[in-house]
């Protein structure tokens, strides 16, 4: 198949070019077998014949389809070559900007030359916890992968970084430190992780040196073992050291420098604590002049040189220590200089006074004449003698240098060594993950003994590698059960023989060595004479007899003989040496010490141990007699070589490959042929190859199955989707060797996902022409249908105006018809008009003196009936009254005589206790009977008032109608007397004015002509001014505009200018507020770090002192003096403190602790003086509108006294007006009835009697109750604030002698001092006792105007008495009325209850109690509806008030339930007590009637709540228990569903408030401190559960604000009761605590935010990125072996109605814990930013990510977290604003991205968005399908151009860790404190209720 692909026509394919390396082309002519060329067309449209091999007629390299292009993962690639990865290297390199990629296991990094924002720590928090294959490849993408199987497997990690000098080996090393540093922390306070990284810059001063491919590049190689302890947190690290290049001391290149450390020097020799090295310019040195290239751009070698101190100061190198290398380092830069001349052609002498040498040797405490003669001779030993021989010149030089480098050596050895040290701590380490950064594969013109060591090792790492990649592919294919078929790779062991075997290489450089006379020549001959027949990787060159090649991996490199031999030795003088060793230079002398001593790090190698073994040197350790045995360069190198292949070998290898794309440092350059060179080089396309020899692509079948289901058909498609996959693919590719079937993948062959990509693009491609040609016959048809329509509306134009012409003739005919009629009409009926109105006036007067004749009448007919009914009414009241006196009184006496003789018969009667039996039997029958009656006597009530009501309304609508008529005749009357009188007048008037028409008809034909003249003049004139008002009226409307539009402009500006200052001010306060909650969280952590100290330090004394030991509450009370105290006792205590602290920890952390603390503090204090101020500013504004709400309301109370009064008088009114209507319904009861007596009428009229009397009766008591009340008041009133003044005057006035003044003045003194807890009543006693106290001069007192002061202080008081008083009276007048309506609601209460009394016992006693509560339920179920019904925002507090009552009708029936058990007990022992006793006994007792209803009397006795106080008493003791029970021990399930929120903090407050009431401030003190205590001991304790931490955080707000509702401030009183006043603090300010308590809240917020965090973390991207919500949008793209998480949801995997249902969990365990609504936005605010920022996040650094699709797939999840607001009523949080990044970003993916208008609508578009996260996601965008387009890089810079005016921070990512400042508005609770009950499951038994 990829034979046919490759020959057919438009096949784009790769072909060689000498610049580029390759070009791609496409083929312009299918090829056929046979064929010598290829026609091909370049990208440039150039036609080329491209010549095939005649040997092996290989094709060319296929290309890629686009949409594989610039895959994170190479192994992806369809086509795997050479070409294929150069060209996704450069397009990701350059395209992208993009410096990652993936190759399998390696990672590709190419050096940018350019800073990129990539490795803050925002981006390493985002890598962490992430698998491999999720994220953009990244070196934290490695070091996480490391870390992580490090956890998971328990084995040992390494990280191997290699390559060439420039291509950034050094800073990925570095960023994997960091990352390690980072994530993992420390195990101790030693902070292990800084001092790991602080090696970075030591290591480089010292090791690394500018050459001419890298400003910094590392001229050794290290590994270093990052430890770890059993919880993977860093405990220390191990340095080793390879191959230092010690030539580069004395001798650079040009365009390079020496090591940095020497240039540092030299830059800060002007520094004092320098002068006595003696240093000057670099320039002026020869060992760091010979590049003539001493700065390096953008470097200040000063600050290096700052930064390296500071370095060795944290590893615990001091100052003394510093010095003393920087004096070893600064002799060795004057050795350089000491001149060397001729004395003649075998020796050399140094001149005398050498400033030089002079200054070595004072440097080095060395003699100068030792020194001198030994660098100028050395010593000659033979078996029998010894003799000094002098050395020439030049072999003197190279003696002082080899010195140098000597020095130097052993100098870098002991930093390593140290640094070693600093880093190994005592914990026992679990494991490691070592970094290893190592020289790359090196080639230059000359290459000499380094090139020949680095390749050395290079193929060693090589054949590591090969055989790692070779394991992993085996592993892969026995996994999934495809057969194993041995894959070829190029083995380097033969090139490895070559080096290190015997009679190899290095085994034959030894030998030489050890010859006396051995030169590089004759080595080069053995090198000849061995391997040059042998071995076909060796060869000579043509040209030379002192060179040799060797076939390494990568390349053919010729090496130098020259100088092997000697730098294989490394000799150095040993008088030199010696007289070192006998320097008076501790520093120098401990260099030179033997080496023996030093042991291995690690422990594994004995004998070279230290870290001076691995510097690779000779030995100097070993005894002198022993030289000839003494280890060259060589053995060394390959035996720590060989050490360090066992220590990779025995961990798990990461690899990190770094090219270097151009040699000319060049920012996103990329040089193909350079690039090329070090991919052969590294092994990167070694690993390609083996991926190509088997199935380099890898699906599993659900990937295949989301991809290719375009492929299948409906028929195709079964349930088991990987027999699915097996179908459709064995008819898609016939050939059954280019894939494989493995248990969870298909495997195929290089080429066959491009074949399959050829077909899905064709099936799509036909559908879309399919799709476009049914879309252009719509447009078509859409097209000729609109010209259809515009004829037809011409057509339906043209007609409609000929119409509308005939119709305008035929309009103006009939308008001219119409005008005749009307006119003709008018007259017609103008004339009709004139007789009307003559009649109609002749009729009126008619009618009105008729209607005058018929009133008079009947006026007179009315009053006499009035007469007689009067008359009549009086005569038979009369009657009435003397016959019903006369029956009453008769009535009276009959029953008096009857009653006597029944009350004899009674008492005979109950003498008998048959009688009495038999009268209880009966009266339960009679109590029904009486019930009854009541209940029928009820009705009739009922009714006859009803009846009543509707004649009253009758009568009074009948009079009201009659009134009406009345007042209607009389104003009938008037007029027609009026008018009578009008007429005669009028016919005078008529005649008058007929006369008068006759001449004024005259005069106005006269005044018309005159009047037309005047008036055409006018009409000009008019026209005239009409012209000149229309021209003012335009200078005036323009004027009024230009007006109008400069003040809407400076009122716009105005408010822009106030909206911005409001805003302004906001955004000042919101960041004060977060630097202060974030200097509260660092505070509370150093406090945890104190706690833990002092616990350490606990235990130090206890394990000194066993007899001592601290107990709890003492723990608790220092803590709490520590906390709350004054600012000196916080102090003292500190103090205290950290000299207890000091004996068992290191003092400079202590003391950094408690200076940094301090620092802290004086910050919080700032801080909260600040954040007092602003809201001071919002107090007063607020102020300000409590006084115009106080004049509005006072103006509302005189309103309401207003209406009072008339409804006062409307009430008599109405009296009146009922005594009128009872009148009236006697007179015409009896005008109806006949007789004065009719039943009806009487009946009717005793029930209005008593209603009457009743209303006066309750009115009486209504009265009485209150003048009681009034009376109570103005005692108690008089009693607590007229007295007590009063007797404060006359006390006063009794103080006559100058001592008591004073006495009273210093008095007044004292009570203005506020102590930390402020009382806040003056009492009178003490204050009188103190103006009655002595003091001695008079004079002296009244000095300064302190008599003053004591009266404007007895002014004070006094007035503030009177605002007591005030205040007493308004409460007075408000329980006045609330009194009124109990009155009225317990008339209503009683009825209700004799009703319910009535049914109960008709009722079984079995089913009484079921009723009563059945009746409670009903009453308060209506009561919750009408207050849902009144007031919506109320029914939440009704609901709680229900619960509350539910919970006591539970307890009441239990208790009721006792009661009657109880009772009936009584009953029966009563009943039998009765039957024994006698007649007479019984006279003086209970009726038997009440004792039979005792038992049911207990349901109705009330509790006495009233006299709650609200207050809980307990004792001092069971504080303990209290804290424990309410606190530590408390479930928050439990009570967040069964009882009341907030019931802990009530309970805690009404302890609280008792402790107030009894004025005990140690008790209040100890209460609030251990609540603190143990609320954050439970939070350490169980701070990772949510439900806990929601609990607590619910229950301290209402804590909080319970202290401020009863604090006593007005501020917080406003919607308190009267009741809830009264319960307010009156003893204590509790202020500061609030603080403390806010403080405590504030923490546990942030508390919640983690927990939140933490369960929402893992579910983000999962449900907002991987998963697809709508299925089939996004299509999967083919992946490499870095598998991404695949966004199938498995039944593990996280989904967005995961992500719902946990937010929905959050909600609604919020509320049940009773948090503020206010305080649940701000969490909901914090929780849809966590999701954005982590979305948003993870999709920058994710390029599977950015495509079209996937943008819609966002826009769906962001609607479905906006409907979720919605569901809630949280839309106005502000939750949706912090999406919009997020959503901005989506809609960046789906909008076009090629014109300049696109690119304006882009940065218009995404506000929210930075630069950098705009550029990122365009760069980052990829086309899922190939019908979609890359964005170039020409839009990419337009953006850039225009968003370059942008001030916004550089910052990629969003801080995920940041927390918006948090805020407790103050929300007042309607619960009364005296009707909480405390259910017994708390156990708080112990408490009592006050």
């Amino acid at each position: 198949i990829a034979s046919s692909h490759k020959s057919s026509k438009c096949a784009r394919v790769w072909i060689p070019d000498a610049e580029e390396v390759w070009k791609s082309a496409e083929l312009t002519k299918d090829y056929k077998n046979g064929d010598a060329s290829l026609l091909l067309m370049l990208e440039d449209g150039t036609n080329i014949e491209h010549k095939l091999d005649p040997k092996t007629k290989n094709l060319p390299y296929l290309r890629n389809p686009d949409i594989l292009v610039g895959e994170n993962d190479l192994t992806a690639l369809s086509y795997l070559h050479e070409p294929a990865v150069l060209h996704n290297l450069k397009v990701r390199f350059i395209d992208s900007k993009l410096i990652y990629t993936y190759c399998g296991i390696v990672l590709v990094a190419i050096n940018p030359y350019e800073t990129l924002p990539i490795y803050g720590t925002d981006i390493i928090n985002a890598y962490s916890g992430q698998n491999m294959g999720d994220m953009d490849p990244h070196i934290f993408a490695v070091a996480e992968e490391a870390y992580k199987q490090m956890a998971r497997d328990e084995r040992n990690q390494s990280i191997i970084v290699s390559g060439e000098s420039g291509a950034g080996k050094t800073v990925s090393a570095k960023y994997a430190m960091r990352y390690f540093a980072t994530v993992s922390g420390s195990a101790s306070e030693a902070n292990v992780e800084e001092k790991v990284l602080a090696s970075n810059p030591i290591m480089e001063a010292i090791g690394n040196a500018k050459t001419t491919r890298n400003d910094n590049s590392s001229r050794f190689g290290k590994y270093i073992e990052i430890g770890f302890d059993n919880r993977y947190r860093i405990i220390g690290a191990n340095m080793r050291t390879y191959l230092l290049e010690k030539s580069r001391v004395v001798f650079q290149a040009d365009e390079e420098r020496n090591y940095h450390i020497f240039y540092q020097l030299c830059a800060s020799s002007h520094l004092p604590e320098f002068k006595t090295l003696k240093l000057s310019s670099a320039n002026d040195f020869l060992y760091t002049r010979q590049g003539r290239s001493p700065v390096i751009d953008g470097v200040d070698d000063t600050k290096e040189l700052c930064t390296t101190r500071n370095a060795f100061t944290l590893l615990g190198i001091n100052e003394s220590y510093q010095m003393g290398l920087f004096q070893v380092l600064a002799a060795i830069l004057h050795l350089g200089n000491v001149e060397i001349k001729d004395r003649d052609s075998d020796s050399s002498l140094i001149p005398p006074n050498n400033r030089h040498l002079t200054a070595f040797c004072d440097l080095v405490g060395v003699t100068y004449q030792d020194m001198a003669q030994w660098l100028c001779h050395r010593k000659l030993k033979t078996a029998t003698e010894t003799y000094i021989k002098p050395l020439p010149r030049l072999q003197a030089t190279n003696a002082r240098d080899a010195l140098s480098k000597h020095i130097y050596a052993k100098l870098f050895n002991w930093i390593v060594e140290h640094v070693n040290k600093a880093l190994i701590t005592n914990v026992k380490q679990h494991s490691f993950i070592g970094v290893l950064d190592i020289y790359g594969f090196e080639t230059f013109e000359i290459n000499s003994f380094e090139q020949f060591c680095i390749n050395y090792a290079n193929e060693k790492l090589q054949q590591q590698f090969n055989m790692h990649v070779f394991k992993l592919e085996q592993e892969e294919y026995m996994k999934e059960q495809i057969p194993w078929t041995l894959i070829d790779f190029y083995d380097n062991q033969p090139c490895i023989n070559l080096i290190e075997a015997k009679m190899g290489i290095l085994d034959l450089l030894d030998e030489e060595c050890k010859m006396p006379k051995g030169t590089d020549d004759s080595w080069a001959q053995k090198l000849y004479n061995t391997h040059l027949k042998t071995c076909s990787l060796f060869e000579k060159p043509r040209m030379s007899n002192r060179a040799f090649i060797i076939q390494h991996f990568a390349d053919k490199v010729e090496y130098q003989c020259e100088g092997f031999l000697e730098k294989n030795k490394d000799t150095v003088n040993e008088e030199q040496i010696n007289v070192l060793k006998a320097s008076k230079f501790d520093l120098l002398v401990e260099l030179f010490q033997d080496e023996e001593k030093a042991t291995s790090p690690t422990g594994q190698v004995p004998g070279t141990g230290g870290r001076t073994r691995l510097s690779i040197k000779p030995d100097k350790g070993r005894d002198k007699s022993s030289k000839e045995h003494k280890k060259t360069v060589g053995c060394q190198f390959r035996n720590s070589l060989q050490m360090l292949m066992e220590t990779l070998n025995a961990t798990t290898p990461h690899y990190v490959r770094c090219i270097k794309p151009n040699d000319f440092k060049l920012a996103f350059s990329f040089d193909p042929k350079r690039a090329v060179q070090q991919l052969r080089a590294c092994g990167v396309l070694e690993t390609i190859r083996i991926s190509a020899a088997g199935f380099p692509s890898r699906w599993t079948y659900q990937e295949f199955f989301s991809r290719y289901r375009v492929l299948m058909k409906q028929k195709d498609v079964l349930p088991d989707k990987k027999l699915t996959c097996k179908n459709v693919l064995e008819k898609l590719v016939q050939d059954q060797d280019k894939y494989q079937f493995g248990k969870t993948k298909i495997f195929f062959r290089a080429g066959q996902v491009a074949y399959l990509e050829k077909l899905r693009a064709d099936k799509l491609r036909a559908a879309c022409i399919r799709i476009q040609k049914t879309i252009r016959c719509w447009l078509a048809r859409k097209k000729y249908l609109r010209k259809r329509s515009a004829a037809i509306t011409i057509q339906r134009f043209t007609r409609g105006y000929q119409a509308r012409c005939l119709a305008k003739f035929m309009r103006r005919t009939q308008a001219a018809t119409i005008i005749q009629k009307y006119q003709r009409m008018y007259v017609e009926r103008k004339r009709y008009r004139q007789k009307q109105a003559a009649a109609l006036a002749m009729q009126t007067i008619l009618r009105a003196y008729m209607a005058r004749q018929k009133y008079q009448a009947l006026l007179r007919e009315h009053k006499a009936v009035i007469i007689q009914k009067h008359i009549r009414g009086w005569l038979a009241r009369c009657w009435y009254k003397r016959c019903l006196y006369s029956i009453v009184y008769l009535q009276c006496c009959i029953r008096r005589m009857r009653a006597r003789r029944e009350l004899k018969k009674l008492k005979i009667e109950a003498r008998s206790v048959e009688h009495f039996k038999k009268l209880n039997k009966g009266m339960e029958n009679k109590i029904m009977q009486l019930q009854r009656k009541i209940d029928e006597q009820n009705k009739e009530n009922r009714s006859i008032s009803e009846r009543l009501i509707g004649l009253e309304n009758s009568y009074s609508t009948e009079s009201e109608r009659m009134r009406s008529e009345l007042s209607r005749l009389r104003g009938v009357e008037e007029d027609a007397k009026n008018k009578s009188n009008q007429v005669v007048s009028l016919q005078d008037e008529l005649e008058r004015l007929r006369k008068e028409l006759s001449a004024t008809q005259q005069e106005k034909k006269t005044i018309e002509d005159w009047a037309q003249t005047y008036r055409d003049e006018m009409e000009k004139m008019v026209s005239e001014l009409k012209d000149q008002n229309g021209m003012l009226k335009t200078e005036k409307d323009d004027l009024n505009r230009l007006i109008q539009e400069q003040s809407q402009q400076m009122t716009e500006k105005m408010a822009r200018a106030i909206a911005e200052e409001t805003q302004q001010l906001e955004t000042d306060l919101n960041e004060e507020r977060s630097r202060y909650q974030n200097l509260l969280t660092e505070h509370l952590r150093l406090e945890e770090k104190y706690d833990d100290l002092k616990e350490e330090m606990a235990l130090s004394s206890n394990v000194s002192k066993p007899g001592h030991r601290r107990t709890d509450s003492t723990h608790s009370s220092n803590e709490s003096e520590y906390t709350y105290n004054s600012e000196y006792a916080e102090l003292e205590e500190g103090s205290r403190a950290a000299e207890d602290v000091t004996r068992g920890i290191d003092t400079s952390l202590t003391l950094k602790l408690q200076k940094r603390l301090t620092e802290l503090e004086q910050e919080k204090q700032s801080l909260r003086n600040e954040l007092e101020n602003k809201e001071e500013q919002f107090q007063r504004a607020r102020a300000r509108d409590d006084a115009e709400f106080k004049k509005a309301r006072g103006a509302e109370l005189e309103y309401e006294s207003l209406k009072r009064q008339e409804l006062e008088s409307e009430n008599k009114k109405l009296k009146h007006d009922l005594a009128e209507m009872r009148q009236s319904l006697l007179g015409d009861a009896a005008t109806g009835a006949g007789a004065p007596g009719s039943p009806a009428y009487k009946v009717l009229l005793d029930q209005l009697n008593a209603s009457c009397e009743e209303l006066e009766v309750r009115k009486e008591e209504v009265l009485i109750l209150r003048s009681q009340l009034v009376s109570q008041k103005e005692a108690m009133h008089h009693k607590e604030t007229m007295t007590e003044p009063s007797v404060f005057v006359e006390d006063v006035s009794k103080l006559k002698d100058a001592d008591e003044l004073k006495q009273a003045y210093i008095g007044l003194k004292d009570t203005n001092r506020s102590p930390r807890f402020m009382r806040k009543p003056l009492e009178v006693n003490d204050l009188l006792s103190r103006l009655r106290s002595a003091a001695p001069d008079f004079h002296k007192l009244n000095e300064d105007g302190e008599l003053w002061l004591v009266n404007q202080g007895l002014k004070e008081t006094i007035r503030l008495l009177e605002h007591q008083l005030q205040t007493q009276r308004r409460s007075y007048d408000n329980e006045v009325e609330a009194l009124r309506g109990e009155l009225q609601n317990v008339k209503e209460e009683n009825n209700r209850q004799q009703q319910l009394l009535a049914q109960n016992l008709q009722l079984p006693p079995e089913a009484r109690i079921e009723a009563s509560l059945q009746h409670e339920i009903t009453r308060l179920t209506n009561e919750n509806l009408e207050l849902m019904a009144e007031d919506p925002t109320a029914s939440r507090e009704a609901r709680v008030i229900i619960l509350r009552r539910m919970v006591d009708l539970m307890e009441q029936l239990e208790k009721q339930d006792r009661t009657i058990r109880k009772l009936k007990k009584q009953l029966k022992v009563y009943s039998k007590r009765i039957g024994e006793m006698g007649a007479g006994q019984t006279e003086g007792q209970t009726s038997p009637g009440q004792m039979v209803d005792e038992p049911i009397h207990p349901v109705n006795i009330p509790r006495r709540e009233k006299d709650f106080q609200g207050m809980l008493e307990y004792k001092k003791e069971d504080e303990l228990k209290l804290v424990k029970n309410l606190i530590l021990e408390l479930k928050p399930r439990g009570v967040a569903v069964n009882l009341i929120p907030g019931l802990p903090a009530y309970i805690l407050f009404m302890c609280l408030r008792h402790a107030d009431y009894v004025n005990d401030d140690q008790k209040v003190r100890t209460l609030l401190t251990s609540t603190i205590n143990s609320i954050k001991k439970i939070l350490k304790k169980r701070g990772d559960d949510f439900e806990t931490v929601s609990f607590w955080l619910a229950n301290t707000c209402r804590f909080l604000h319970c202290l401020k509702q009863y604090s006593g401030d007005e501020a917080f009183m406003k919607h308190n009761t009267s009741r809830q006043n009264e319960h307010s603090l009156s003893n204590f300010d509790l202020a500061e605590y609030r603080q403390v308590i806010s403080d405590l809240a504030i923490q546990i917020y942030q508390q919640l935010i983690k927990c939140m965090e933490n369960i929402l973390q893992p579910m983000i991207v999962s449900g907002m990125l991987e998963h697809e919500t709508i299925q089939g949008v996004s299509g999967v793209k083919p992946t490499g072996l870095r598998k991404r998480t695949s966004s199938i949801a498995d039944e593990g995997t996280y989904t967005l109605d995961s992500i719902l249902r946990q937010l929905s969990a959050f909600h609604s365990t919020m509320c049940q814990h009773g948090t503020d609504p206010e305080l649940i936005k701000q969490v909901v605010k914090q929780q849809f930013y966590i999701i954005g920022a982590v979305t948003l996040n993870n999709l920058l650094l994710r390029k599977d990510m950015c495509s079209w699709s996937k943008g819609m797939q966002i826009r769906y999840n962001v609607s479905q977290l906006e409907e979720w607001l919605r569901d809630k009523g949280l839309m106005t949080c502000g939750a949706k604003e912090t999406l919009e990044p997020l959503i901005q970003a989506a809609q960046l993916l789906q909008v076009k991205k090629k014109t300049d208008e696109d690119a304006e609508a882009i940065c218009s578009m995404c506000q929210a968005l930075t630069t950098a996260q705009i550029v990122k996601v365009l760069n980052l965008y990829t086309p899922v399908n190939e019908f979609e387009e890359r964005v170039s890089v020409a839009f990419i810079r337009t953006i850039q151009t225009r968003l370059r005016d942008r001030c916004e921070s550089p910052q990629l990512l969003m801080d995920t860790k940041m927390i918006y400042p948090v805020t407790f508005p103050f929300n007042p609770s309607s619960l009364a404190l005296e009707t909480i009950q405390i259910p017994s499951s708390l156990n708080l038994g112990f408490l009592t209720r006050v």
